[in-house]
């Protein structure tokens, strides 16, 4: 039986619930009536189920999409405003014993670059990606009991933490690892990660053991119960997704969205964020041989979605997607961009730029990160690199309280700012640091509290001359 709040994968995850909402959206894609209230529930900005959403994104009706694709605007707007965060993924071992059939890191792979980097080679990876600007990293690594053992993990985040080099610091460290035991993820909670993020790939159960085939991730119930234990471990922000394309996206789109519910419902916190990768070329893997690949199109239209049903979670998407769809989307829900990405181990270094292949998948926005906070800048958006909310210990349900309230812009303008002309001290270019000062002259008079706002001024001009970290 479907029940939200069951902490047992296929009763929170429920095959026939998704099967009887793609039935009913099917059904009602035209109706009119049924459509336009649903538009009108979803203004409160309280979000919708997930079988409600699932009929917005079966409708097909032009004007009906258009009022969609504006409400997911206005609902990016009110919750994030022009903000976006900026961060880099960082791999330390490519690693692994599953036989995932998506992803090059198989362990049948024989031919690709195996690598895992020593702590003298993360440290070099992370100077490098503190040199171009970067605060937040996102650590992945394959599975390995071996070679990357729970041990490895929690050495890396502590040398990572503890680089200091000219005005670099990487503030906070997301992780990204397979599914493991509440005391690893207790562990990590300990260690200072920020957010704990796994993708489910697939919420099809029987499609989802077909594409793990071997290894400890063909337990579908442990991989889709992780965030529980993530939860138990006392990690209370967490990032969800399907890896779109594995299987239908109407089948991986519910899923998701029931994910979201069971979190709210079994612990009081739905997810911090939700990202939206779809499958890429990879060494061994051609992407066109899944049929199940979403054109830009229907990718937009999911990404509104997600924004108009979910209104408080983070969205992120990464290098994967071109310049084109990331312009695309972020006006329609998303929050978080990756820039300046390497997916391969030890990618950032010029000396471990090598050219054995080593990477996960081929990115396709290769711009550098300066690159991509200029474009962003144009675009008229703020390139984020805030950590405030973690460091302050807003998360978890005291985030999502601020977020839902419409307070959190209290301290996400400013910080936003701040931390943007830190990056424009240190490490901008000429034509992008311009580009910055005159946009954050232009934001500081959005400021609505006189006292907010005189004290970042008097914080921006302490960047000026020299000291770093100001944060509400």
């Amino acid at each position: 039986m479907y029940n939200p709040a069951s902490r047992q994968a296929e009763e929170f995850i429920n095959h026939k619930e998704i099967l009887d909402s793609i039935q009913y959206a099917r059904e009602n894609q035209k109706n009119r009536e049924l459509i336009e209230g649903l538009l009108k529930k979803a203004e409160e900005c309280r979000g919708l189920s997930h079988r409600e959403a699932l009929v917005l994104l079966e409708c097909g009706e032009p004007d009906l999409t258009e009022r969609m694709f504006g409400l997911a605007r206005d609902i990016k707007q009110r919750f994030y405003g022009n903000r976006i965060v900026m961060f880099a993924p960082l791999y330390l071992s490519n690693y692994c014993v599953n036989g995932c059939t998506y992803c090059p890191y198989h362990f049948k792979n024989k031919h690709i670059a195996r690598k895992k980097l020593s702590q003298e080679e993360i440290r070099r990876e992370v100077i490098a990606l503190q040199d171009m600007g970067h605060k937040r990293l996102a650590l992945e690594a394959g599975e390995d009991p071996v070679n990357n053992p729970i041990e490895y993990v929690l050495e890396s985040i502590r040398t990572i933490y503890g680089i200091q080099h000219k005005n670099g610091a990487i503030r906070r460290v997301n992780v990204n690892i397979a599914a493991t035991t509440v005391e690893n993820y207790r562990k990590l909670k300990e260690a200072g990660i920020g957010t704990y993020i796994l993708f489910q790939e697939t919420y099809h159960k029987e499609n989802y053991e077909k594409l793990h085939p071997t290894g400890p991730k063909h337990d579908y119930a442990w991989h889709t119960e992780a965030m529980d234990r993530a939860m138990e471990g006392g990690i209370d922000d967490v990032g969800i997704g399907v890896l779109f394309g594995l299987h239908h996206y109407r089948y991986d789109f519910t899923g998701l969205l029931m994910h979201a519910e069971h979190l709210e419902a079994a612990f009081g916190v739905g997810p911090h964020t939700i990202s939206v990768p779809r499958i890429r070329n990879g060494d061994d893997i051609d992407a066109s041989a899944f049929e199940d690949a979403i054109s830009d199109e229907l990718f937009a239209r999911i990404a509104a979605v997600i924004r108009i049903a979910v209104p408080y979670t983070g969205m992120i998407i990464s290098t994967r997607e071109s310049k084109a769809t990331r312009e695309k989307v972020l006006e329609l829900g998303v929050s978080q961009i990756s820039g300046g990405s390497r997916t391969s181990v030890g990618g950032y270094a010029k000396e471990e730029a090598k050219e054995e292949n080593s990477a996960q998948f081929d990115v396709s926005d290769t711009r550098t990160l300066d690159q991509v906070v200029n474009w962003l800048l144009d675009l008229g958006m703020i390139p984020s690199f805030c950590t405030a909310c973690y460091r302050e210990g807003r998360t978890g349900d005291r985030f999502m309280k601020l977020v839902k309230s419409g307070q959190i812009a209290n301290c996400c303008q400013p910080n936003a700012l701040m931390t943007l002309k830190e990056y424009l001290t240190d490490y901008a270019s000429e034509d992008t640091r311009k580009k910055g000062e005159a946009l954050i002259a232009r934001e500081l008079k959005r400021i609505t509290s006189d006292k907010i706002r005189q004290r970042t001024e008097q914080n921006l001009k302490e960047i000026e001359h020299g000291t770093r970290d100001f944060r509400f």
